[in-house]
């Protein structure tokens, strides 16, 4: 986990760390890895049990997986993203499917919606990452109409995903004072940024399982498109990229259930359904 700031520490540059995001979120193509995890979006619809007509904003969307799961159930969908090239790619699986959902450029931690705009808000493995968590959170409760839901899919820190930031952590390391987007996964991180806000959070852990031809062709895919990984490799010289690499797999190995050489990997994920006051 991140350091804690002590009190004679200096104040954290949350806008560079978020332009920093922003450009390794913008590094590679998402798309590639995000459209795998469609079934997280589908299943997280269903969590909020979403009915014909809500009104549903997806923050943080990346190319659309909860986007679409909305509107496949016939909601008044508005997708966002403050990376315009993956809201170009839900965009076009959305017209490929025949879907009107309305796509906006937008940061998480300062949604240009007015308070209490939609019926249900939901963000899968998305805002999870906005380095101001409190203030990312706010946002959600914000324009979430009293009475509607936020559904959230958020990595825990034990789980594959959340162990592999902790490894890439290692070889680059995070700026002092940032949490890490792992807590995110926790019942007790979700009574801190939304308690206030919810009559009830209920939190359920999921798996999602990545599926590859082999660990090696999983780090050749998040290599090139998955921007941390894109962005890890590419500031590290041959020898640190070699044992990173060894890291991972030696991660990967950890876990890997398939015994045929293929890739058959479960990652822990808290699926979380809030009921807004």
């Amino acid at each position: 986990m991140s350091a804690v700031i002590s009190p004679t520490s200096p104040a954290v540059d949350l806008a560079t760390v978020k332009a920093r995001q922003q450009t390794a979120w913008s590094t590679g193509d998402y798309a590639v890895v995000g459209t795998t995890l469609q079934i997280v979006g589908e299943n997280l619809c269903e969590a909020l049990d979403l009915r014909s007509g809500a009104s549903v904003l997806d923050v943080a969307a990346g190319n659309g997986n909860a986007s679409l799961a909305a509107a496949r159930r016939w909601c008044a969908v508005t997708s966002t993203d403050y990376v315009a090239s993956l809201l170009e790619s839900g965009r076009a699986r959305a017209k490929a499917e025949g879907h009107r959902i309305q796509f906006k450029e937008a940061d998480a931690e300062n949604l240009p919606f007015p308070d209490a705009s939609f019926d249900a808000v939901l963000s899968t493995f998305g805002v999870m990452f906005a380095p101001d968590q409190e203030k990312a959170a706010g946002e959600l409760a914000r324009v979430c109409k009293p009475g509607g839901r936020i559904g959230l899919a958020n990595w825990t820190p034990d789980s594959f995903i959340g162990q592999l930031f902790k490894t890439i952590g290692k070889y680059i390391p995070p700026a002092p004072g940032v949490k890490s987007p792992a807590l995110w996964g926790t019942q007790a991180r979700l009574e801190d940024l939304l308690g206030k806000t919810a009559k009830q959070i209920h939190a359920t852990s999921r798996h999602f399982t990545f599926r590859y031809r082999s660990p090696a062709h999983w780090i050749e895919v998040f290599r090139s498109y998955y921007g941390p990984m894109n962005k890890t490799y590419g500031a590290l010289d041959a020898g640190k990229q070699d044992d990173f690499t060894r890291e991972v797999l030696a991660l990967m190995a950890r876990d890997n259930r398939s015994g045929d050489g293929t890739l058959v990997l479960p990652s822990e994920y808290l699926e979380i359904a809030i009921e807004r006051k």
